[in-house]
């Protein structure tokens, strides 16, 4: 038996878009997508969203982030939880929230903490809660 970490999201009509977003900006490689159309759930689509995401998932740091598109009135924007990113290097670390704050909300500002070098919480312009921490090397958590 193994257990491989994954992420799932829900969007609403704009998974492949936040794909791309994702592979580029966080430099992750996309294993695969697939549309409703493109499945054996394709009678099921809602009406128009045949080129919608069903199912599409790229890997960024070893860890699976997946995702579809959710019929606009099943989809609920994520709320309570966050994906953590963790970058040692400050440079990368700032990049990265700049990328993730473009079009997004800034919910913390990237800043030092008594844990961190720096450390802000962004929800995307796509609703997905991140937070970037680039820890302090002597912080006890890993």
């Amino acid at each position: 038996m193994k257990i491989t970490p994954s992420i799932t999201v829900s969007f609403n009509g704009n998974c492949d878009e936040a794909m791309a977003f994702y592979e580029q900006h966080l430099g992750g490689k996309r294993r695969m997508t697939m549309t409703w159309a493109g499945s054996p759930m394709a009678k099921d689509a809602p009406p128009g969203w045949g080129d919608k995401v069903l199912y599409a998932e790229i890997i960024v740091g070893g860890v699976e982030l997946a995702g579809g598109d959710m019929s606009p009135e099943q989809y609920k924007a994520p709320s309570g939880i966050g994906i953590m990113l963790r970058i040692s290097d400050i440079a990368d670390a700032e990049r990265v929230f700049k990328e993730l704050s473009n079009g997004g909300k800034i919910d913390m500002p990237f800043s030092e903490t008594f844990w961190a070098l720096r450390y802000g919480s962004v929800t995307d312009k796509f609703g997905v809660p991140w937070h970037v921490n680039c820890p302090k090397p002597d912080f006890p958590v890993a």
